[in-house]
């Protein structure tokens, strides 16, 4: 038996174990989250909805697309003010400034995209102690998370002689395995780039399409790690440990906007672009790689919207009928339901448990329960005066914002 002195910091032990599990639960370290697939942990839904979020704080950031991420008590945002880009840490209680450094950027915004800004457009990722940010140039920049200070930096404009597609960078980077990885370049050269995290070393690059605006996610197929995303004009899986390609499906959509991040359910891939509908792949080897489409449902199909999985459930935003939230059967690509028209032209969405978070580019918070009998919705938030285009951060009952200019933390008690 534990003597008493010994059992009391065995418990304390187990406390600041479980603490600590529980803070990393909720953290924010990267696009749609740790799993890159918009579920996220550390939510519990309260007994009542409140009629109103109670803002906690609300500070001006600058303009851009990125998600803020939260690690433990602090934020972490990639944004634009004046001519420079900043990265910047914000204390989570106080919204208080921990570290900013910025380096100035010009860009001129394509005519068809004025209404999104100069700002940059690619959510940063966290991961060993370490911050990396991809500006609408295709600058990448590794920071120390706690001092802010920059490891290094590279500057794909001088690899691929051009600096951003046509709307400007704005796939999200990863982590995996050590390696930084990110599709970048312009309209006519580019690649998919893997670089040592610590060091910036270039350790591989597949460059036989340039970069579409998706953001990449690594699974396992058939004992391969793989990277899977939307190319400029495929859709590509790519091993993770020497970037040669696997398989490629030609994908082309109006516009050259291949956006949609992929999402994996069981054995399928699933993707989506504008008039493309919404369909699942199974990859396989059979003495070389092969693809097989199982499904393709086109009475619903995401422009910018990326998808959320809860079960079999596929919760997602169509962009027909002017924005429409629907429901697939993620087997058979069956349409379970879909909801009422003119929603907005995107929903950045987060799922936890059985509650889907879904920010419309309105401002709109919408609150549903997962159902695969039409959309329950739970509550209606407007969270800001102008428009927002990133991911809400989930921490607790808080729930943090990126609008036009601004950051806020939101309440839900």
């Amino acid at each position: 038996m534990l003597h008493n002195k010994t059992l009391y910091v065995f418990l304390a032990f187990i406390s600041l174990i479980a603490f600590s599990q529980t803070t990393l639960a909720q953290d924010m370290t990267q696009w749609r989250g740790a799993n890159r697939d918009g579920s996220i942990a550390g939510f519990t839904a309260p007994k009542v909805w409140p009629e109103q979020l109670k803002s906690q704080w609300k500070i001006q950031v600058g303009v851009g697309h990125a998600s803020p991420l939260v690690i433990g008590k602090t934020v972490y945002l990639h944004s634009r003010q004046g001519e420079n880009e900043v990265a910047a840490a914000y204390d989570l209680e106080t919204g208080k400034v921990i570290w900013r450094d910025s380096y100035v950027v010009d860009y001129t915004v394509n005519m068809a995209a004025t209404g999104h800004g100069k700002g940059p457009k690619s959510t940063p990722v966290v991961s060993g102690g370490r911050l990396f940010t991809l500006g609408i140039t295709g600058v990448l920049s590794c920071y120390d998370t706690a001092k802010g200070k920059l490891a290094w930096r590279k500057e794909f404009g001088q690899r691929f002689g051009e600096k951003s597609p046509d709307f400007g960078t704005s796939m999200s980077p990863m982590v995996d395995k050590g390696l930084v990885i990110l599709h970048a370049g312009g309209n006519n050269k580019g690649g998919l780039v893997a670089l040592d995290a610590a060091t910036g070393a270039e350790k591989w690059a597949w460059t036989e399409d340039g970069p579409g605006y998706a953001s990449p996610i690594a699974v396992e197929i058939a004992g391969k790690r793989q990277i899977v995303t939307q190319s400029r004009k495929h859709i590509i899986g790519i091993w993770a440990d020497n970037g040669g390609l696997l398989w490629k499906i030609p994908f082309d959509t109006e516009y050259v906007q291949n956006i949609v991040t992929p999402i994996q359910f069981r054995d399928l891939l699933i993707f989506s672009g504008i008039n493309k509908g919404t369909f699942a792949v199974r990859v396989g080897w059979k003495d070389r790689w092969v693809t097989e489409t199982v499904w393709h449902n086109k009475e619903v199909a995401m422009y910018m919207n990326s998808p959320v999985l809860s079960g079999n459930l596929l919760f997602g935003m169509s962009h027909k009928n002017k924005g429409q939230f629907f429901c697939l059967d993620a087997a058979t690509g069956k349409t379970l339901w879909t909801g009422d028209p003119r929603q907005g032209e995107n929903a950045a969405m987060l799922i936890s448990g059985d509650t889907i978070f879904s920010l419309t580019n309105n401002a709109d918070l919408i609150v549903t329960s997962v159902a695969s009998k039409g959309a329950t919705v739970i509550k209606k938030y407007h969270v800001a005066q102008s428009e927002t285009w990133a991911h809400p951060a989930i921490i607790g009952k808080r729930v943090l914002v990126k609008d036009q200019n601004s950051l806020a933390l939101l309440s839900l008690e």
